[in-house]
């Protein structure tokens, strides 16, 4: 007996459960005006109508919406609801809208005509829009737009919203626009907490100050600050910044860059490279290194110069370059080295400089001066400017200071000019090339003296207060001495073997850089970071509105709609489905058949083209002008066009008209009449198309309201 009493408590609990359940889940109508059935045209709905003092309210899990007019088929447990629609999730969700279907079975909703989506933080716009209350999750496919708080705007052809996460996924054709910045790329995801945005594809960052471009990037909206990546590169000011990954802050105009970095200055041609580089806008300053590479673009020969270290400081006209630790220069008729070089773009004048390590004893430092290759003529000294003029772009002239020293390779022989004094003095002709050469002080000489004939006649050695020598055709012309001490011209096979050279003899063409990658020959091998960045955009693919598409019919949503696009339904329009026939008028467009798949399963679907520039349009005539009438058609395309309902004669006055923006995704409109009064027949259809509106339409009904 307790065993049976058990048993029916059980069956008892689960009916109570498998009730409460059903009664949870199904819509709730809290009130409506009138109510009325008209099993004929709406089988299996009760069709609720407002009053003068408010609207229809339906309650659903915790989910309010408003309405003007709503068919509600508890079977299916399906909602329609027509004009002024209001859904009210908590104080989360607030949605409005012309016309929504909701199914409380699959809790989703679908939204068209005028949507405006709002939560605490942002706000949705759109023509159609679908709401996934079990995942909390509203997109649209058919172009939108979104206000996030002091973020900006946001429209995009393609955007999802994730409540919980308070995220969104915006793809194709998207645009962020607020006071400090504009955004366009393909792919854009946009976390609310904490401001962060992630560009994919192609994408630009305009703002007052920079143009960045990246194809992978992030950007914190509030920070102003972020990364760009893949083909990244920002212009400003005439600048150009490429890396493999860059790094911006625009509250301090500061940038930085890593591996394959190009900073390109078109205003004062020239180039930076390197694998590591800073910015610093307002300084209008470049700190670059790993590789460091400036670039002076002239426009018959442009100037190189390598080291570990570059800087780049100042505005225009005071800028200067400085490049540190085993630094090179290379031109294609001049080349160096020094320890650093410091480069004065105002002045034209160039120092290469040896720093003297107190205490390291390095070889560098006090074997290795600074030197210059001129063609032929090799120049060391403790320090060597060189004077450029900046109005004619070239090579004026340059100073060696103390230890100056001078060689050439005799041009037949084995020996060595050389000259060497306190300081070196020499000016450049038109083709850069030395011409002439003063030696001041102490000056020493050692040179090979030949004929015409090119015949060695002698070696000269003198010492004196000045030598002057003149250059012609890179060899040494003539050699005046002042103020001579000593001196005498040997013949070679008298000149003694152990006096060829000059006391500081250092003959270093191992070392000249003869090409742009001679001046990276001495460095340790390149070892770059690797740079982790971002995964690769995972786009969306077609399962997901496949799975909404099935959770729809799953809900019936869809089914009440083809019940009213079927001829069984009393649709008043002759052959509806057959657009090409007699029974429609057309003018200025072409209308074909075409395989394209419907918004509902069965219905025919045709292609509507405007032929003029406008006023292209179709209709049919009915003489049905008593009771309310609602005319309906599925759209799908480009253009902006009318749907209309007009006097077929007489002064052809509109009866009723809706101004409609045609999307890429089927949207049904529906045009109503209440008891026309008119003397004459009415024509039902679509006007003001003209030659550039291309769309599809599906499912035209003209239905009798009862």
């Amino acid at each position: 007996m307790k065993s049976f009493f058990f048993i029916r408590t059980l069956i008892c609990l689960l009916i109570s459960g498998f009730a409460n359940l059903n009664a949870q889940q199904e819509i709730k109508i809290e009130y409506s005006g009138y109510l009325n059935f008209d099993e004929e045209n709406y089988p299996g709905a009760r069709i609720l109508t407002r009053d003068d003092s408010e609207q229809v309210h339906i309650f659903h899990q915790g989910t309010d919406m408003w309405c003007d007019k709503a068919y509600y088929y508890g079977k299916e447990n399906f909602i329609e609801a027509f004009g002024n629609v209001k859904m009210i999730q908590g104080d989360t969700i607030n949605m409005t809208s012309k016309y929504v279907q909701y199914s409380g079975t699959t809790q989703l909703a679908f939204a068209s005509g005028e949507v405006i989506l709002t939560n605490p933080d942002s706000k949705i716009t759109t023509d159609t829009l679908y709401f996934d209350r079990e995942r909390q999750q509203a997109f649209y496919k058919s172009n939108g737009t979104v206000q996030i708080d002091t973020t900006g705007t946001i429209v995009s052809k393609i955007g999802r919203y994730y409540a919980n996460e308070k995220k969104y996924k915006f793809v194709e054709d998207v645009v962020l626009t607020n006071h400090d910045a504009k955004i366009e790329t393909d792919y854009f995801d946009f976390y609310d907490e904490p401001k962060h945005a992630f560009l994919f594809g192609p994408s630009t960052i305009t703002t007052e100050e920079s143009v960045t471009y990246c194809e992978k990037g992030f950007y914190n909206t509030q920070a102003k600050t972020g990364y760009a990546m893949k083909n990244a590169k920002i212009d400003y000011d005439g600048k150009e910044i490429l890396g493999d990954s860059i790094y911006f802050d625009q509250n301090r105009n500061f940038s930085s860059a890593t591996n394959n970095i190009k900073i390109t200055d078109t205003l004062n041609k020239s180039i930076a490279k390197g694998h590591y580089a800073e910015v610093f806008k307002e300084k209008d300053s470049i700190f670059i290194t790993k590789r460091a590479l400036a670039i002076t673009l002239q426009e018959k020969d442009s100037i190189y110069i390598h080291g570990d270290t570059l800087m780049v400081t100042g505005k225009p006209e005071k800028r200067i370059t400085r490049a540190f630790r085993n630094v090179k220069l290379y031109k294609s008729d001049l080349s160096g080295k020094a320890d650093s070089i410091h480069a004065n773009h105002a002045t034209g004048l160039t120092k290469l400089i040896n720093i003297n390590k107190l205490g390291t004893g390095g070889a560098f430092s006090t074997a290795r001066k600074p030197i210059l290759w001129n063609l032929g003529n090799q120049m060391t000294g403790d320090t060597i400017h060189l004077q450029s003029d900046t109005e004619r772009d070239k090579l004026d002239s340059l100073i060696v200071f103390n230890h100056a020293f001078l060689i050439s390779k005799d041009t037949l022989g084995d020996g060595f000019n050389q000259i060497n004094g306190k300081r070196l003095v020499g000016l450049f002709n038109d083709d850069n090339q030395i011409y002439h050469v003063d030696i001041i002080k102490n000056a020493q000489v050692i040179y090979y003296l030949r004929n015409e004939n090119g015949e060695l006649t002698g070696i000269d050695k003198s010492k004196s207060g000045l030598i002057n020598i003149l250059i012609n055709d890179n060899t040494i012309d003539e050699v005046k001495k002042l103020n001579q001490i000593d001196g005498k011209v040997y013949p070679e096979s008298q000149f003694p073997k152990n006096e060829k050279i000059l006391k500081g003899f250092d003959w270093r063409e191992e070392e000249r850089p003869n090409n742009v990658d001679d001046l990276f020959k001495d460095d340790p091998p390149l070892e770059l970071p690797t740079i982790q960045g971002l995964d690769d955009y995972v786009v969306d693919d077609e399962s997901f509105f496949e799975d909404i598409d099935a959770r729809l019919q799953s809900g019936k949503m869809f089914n009440i709609m083809k019940q009213l696009s079927s001829k069984s339904f009393n649709n008043l329009l002759k052959k509806p489905s057959e657009l090409n026939s007699t029974s429609w008028f057309k003018h200025s467009v072409n209308i074909q058949k075409v395989a394209v798949k419907p918004p509902i399963e069965d219905l025919q679907v045709f292609s509507i083209i405007g032929k003029n520039p406008k006023d292209g349009q179709f209709f049919q005539t009915n003489t049905v002008k008593i009771g309310k009438l609602n005319f309906s058609i599925w759209l799908k395309g480009s253009g902006t066009i009318q749907l209309k309902v007009q006097e077929n004669e007489g002064k052809r006055n509109i009866i009723s008209s809706t101004i409609i923006d045609v999307t890429d995704q089927w949207v049904r409109y529906d045009l109503q009449v209440d008891n026309p009064k008119s003397p004459h027949s009415l024509r039902y259809g679509i006007g003001l198309i003209n030659q550039s509106d291309n769309f599809h339409v599906a499912g035209i009904s003209l239905i009798k309201i009862k």
